[in-house]
């Protein structure tokens, strides 16, 4: 107990101190994010705190995977933390100076590739590869497309690290627990710097890490049950239905889709006139009243636990749909045009 506590001690405050250096680091090295059309934003603001919480969890997960029961081999451990410097050393190249689409996606298809070989020679069928390469790759652009409002990404990271350290508990993995309880505190670290109104952001040496990383403790916790990816794509729901939808409907209408944009529904409740706070609020209540609820309903029926999750994602859909066609429908017409 001990040991655990002090493992989430040190994430949090190693990531206080560095998300609270990168702030000065930033402003010397003009890594500010500025206002425009395709920004959330009113105030330049700097970016490439999220390294705060790849340096945490870098130190942190040797010491939490290997450190306790139900222990984790050494070469998927090795292979998590080469996975996640990847990502974050090609996220923090691209906070200073931006790269271009194909040496990001060559990146990812490395640091995906590297976890889920490592994570298949614990005893997979190596069929499994590409999908776990897909899954690996969706996850770390899904939550770099998530993160463009103040607080929104640190507070799912808080909710989706606690939730699959509750799975992993449950589950009798107090190694993997841990590991996961180390996010969702690295994350608070962060977020206490990113709370509207934020005095920096995450940037994508951020965001992609934990996209990463939230990608791998699902898949540990689908390695030891399979039934378990459940109840754990359950908890990113949220921002797996935003993601993937905002991303399904602007190939549907012919849109350049990899370009930057505004037609996430986060981007749209700030586009209607609400505060980032009230953005981030509703991206939480769907979590505490909808996600961590049938989460734990389908932990607790296992058997029942793909239909429960197929219910949610049908239900997020919906509710996307709904909350963008009333958004749009009233926004004023000079905006909706130029959108």
């Amino acid at each position: 107990m001990y040991t655990a506590m002090g493992w989430l001690l040190a994430s949090l405050l190693i990531t206080l101190l560095l998300a609270r250096g990168a702030i000065g680091y930033a402003y010397r090295r003009g890594m500010l994010d500025h206002p425009g059309q395709r920004r959330s934003h009113s105030l330049p603001t700097p970016r490439g705190g999220g390294i705060g919480i790849v340096v945490a969890m870098l130190i942190c997960l040797p010491g939490a995977l290997r450190g306790l029961a139900a222990a984790w081999p050494p070469g998927l451990v090795a292979g998590l933390l080469v996975a996640l410097s990847v990502v974050a050393l090609v996220g923090w190249w691209d906070d200073h100076r931006a790269l271009p689409v194909w040496p990001r996606l060559g990146a990812q298809v490395l640091a995906a590739g590297v976890f889920s070989i490592t994570l298949l020679m614990t005893g997979l069928s190596w069929w499994w590869l590409p999908l776990l390469l897909i899954g690996g790759i969706w996850s770390v652009n899904l939550h770099n497309f998530m993160d463009g409002i103040d607080g929104l990404l640190a507070q799912q990271a808080i909710f989706v690290g606690g939730g699959l350290a509750s799975l992993a508990w449950a589950a009798a993995q107090p190694a993997l627990a841990l590991a996961a309880a180390s996010l969702a505190t690295a994350a608070l670290g962060f977020w206490y710097y990113n709370r509207p109104p934020a005095r920096i952001f995450m940037g994508d040496v951020g965001s992609g890490s934990v996209g990463l990383l939230i990608f791998a403790f699902s898949a540990m916790l689908w390695r030891q049950n399979h039934a378990l990816l459940w109840p754990a794509m359950i908890l990113s729901s949220a921002f797996v239905a935003d993601a993937s939808l905002t991303l399904l409907t602007r190939i549907w209408r012919g849109r350049r889709w990899y370009t930057a944009h505004r037609e996430h529904l986060y981007q749209w409740l700030v586009r209607r006139g609400g505060t980032h706070a009230q953005a981030d609020a509703v991206y939480l209540g769907w979590n505490l009243l909808i996600a961590a609820p049938s989460a734990w309903l389908a932990w607790s029926h296992l058997q029942m636990a793909l239909p429960i999750t197929i219910i949610v994602y049908l239900g997020a859909a919906i509710t996307w749909l709904m909350l963008k066609r009333r958004l749009r429908r009233h926004l004023p017409k000079v905006t909706h045009a130029a959108a």
